[in-house]
């Protein structure tokens, strides 16, 4: 993340951004977004608060690149730890007088009743499907299908980040959502410090990065990849705090070229996309997913799991595949030709830039909190 220079701005606004694990970002897509809206947003002069889990946040400092930091405690288990710490943040938040605030994930969507009795406007980002997760039981599921409904009724504004999630909303509940996508930095880090520390070469591998869950099919990327006789790599880059059983079937494979690196943040990560001979999106619930447009960003051949949002993100600009045997053919095709990679590479990165960035992204959040204060129509 680069420190950006703050500007004055007679029209700052006090902003807060809650229901993610904080900044800066060590998890998963959502923290990488607080973190990228909630600097651009200081440096543009307003004055931002990002809340943080106190398990997952471990920064000194009260402030992360003019941010200010909120560091609460919560319940570290899977169907308490994000709704706990959102339920504690809502009430820390309201003495603090923000003119606005945006929460993060359909599952806090009951606890913005809190900040809209006190008059405070509140955008919910409501993320992808979620309840569509393996990972979660009946409770779980049930539990989302409840909450995609009140984010219907309670926030101020829906905030979807993918086509297919606003038609989602749209037709299923009848409620329109300010669709906002995410963004990325359209540029390669040249460094290869971590290639050197994981012992592979630039463009020597094949790249995948996701929380080791069984939705986002780690397994299915090994098999295929099990498959294909080749002297590249494959890495597996993530972890998850929920799924030790699934991970640890996932490293009994007995293909020494796959290496699990754990999660990898910051300049490692932007090395791993920098340098990856193409990457692999196999995930099949959410919205947009942040790793794909930093790997279009990056300059990197993208090969994806057939799904509508990854069909909205990628457009032609990659492969596709359905299954294990599907993605070995693809990986194979990559191999047998360098000069179709090639192009895929530049034509993932002008759609980048085209299409996702995260000065626009600001410029529409910025846009939404100024018609959300004003009381205006959106």
């Amino acid at each position: 993340m680069r420190i950006l220079s703050i500007v004055y701005n007679p029209g700052a606004m006090k902003l807060a951004i809650l229901g993610t694990r904080g900044i800066p970002a060590n998890y998963g897509g959502f923290e990488t977004f607080a973190e990228e809206l909630s600097v651009r947003l200081s440096a543009r002069g307003h004055d931002v608060t990002v809340y943080g889990r106190s398990k997952n946040i471990h920064h000194r400092e009260k402030t992360f690149n003019g941010v200010k930091l909120a560091i609460l405690p919560t319940i570290g288990t899977k169907h308490l730890d994000t709704v706990v710490h959102t339920f504690l943040s809502v009430f820390h938040a309201l003495p603090h007088r923000f003119d606005c605030l945006l929460v993060c994930n359909a599952a806090n969507a009951l606890f913005t009743i809190v900040p809209r009795l006190f008059r405070t406007p509140v955008a919910l980002n409501v993320d992808g499907i979620e309840r569509l997760r393996k990972k979660w039981g009946l409770a779980g599921r049930t539990y989302y299908r409840v909450s995609e409904y009140l984010a219907t009724m309670i926030p101020n504004v829906i905030v979807t980040d993918a086509g297919v999630i606003r038609d989602y909303y749209w037709k299923t509940y009848r409620r329109r959502s300010a669709m906002i996508a995410y963004g990325c930095n359209c540029d390669r880090t040249e460094t290869t410090d971590t290639l050197d520390r994981l012992g592979v070469r630039s463009r020597g591998y094949f790249l995948y990065v996701s929380r080791l869950e069984p939705e986002n099919n780690a397994h299915v990327v090994i098999e295929a990849f099990e498959q294909v006789a080749a002297d590249k790599k494959l890495l597996i880059v993530g972890d998850a705090p929920y799924a030790r059983a699934y991970i640890e079937r996932l490293k009994s494979t007995r293909d020494p070229r796959i290496l699990f690196t754990g999660a990898i943040y910051g300049t490692g990560y932007r090395e791993l996309q920098s340098h990856a001979y193409a990457y692999i999106q196999a995930t099949e619930v959410g919205g947009t997913h942040p790793a794909l447009i930093e790997a279009m960003g990056t300059r990197n051949c993208v090969i994806a799991k057939d799904t509508p949002e990854h069909r909205e993100v990628l457009g032609d600009c990659g492969f596709f595949f359905c299954d294990s045997r599907d993605l070995a053919g693809k990986i194979q095709l990559t191999l047998a030709d360098d000069v179709l990679v090639e192009r895929l590479r530049f034509k993932a990165w002008e759609r980048a830039k085209s299409c996702y960035s995260w000065d626009a992204t600001t410029d529409a959040y910025e846009k939404l909190f100024e018609h959300l204060v004003m009381g205006s129509p959106i």
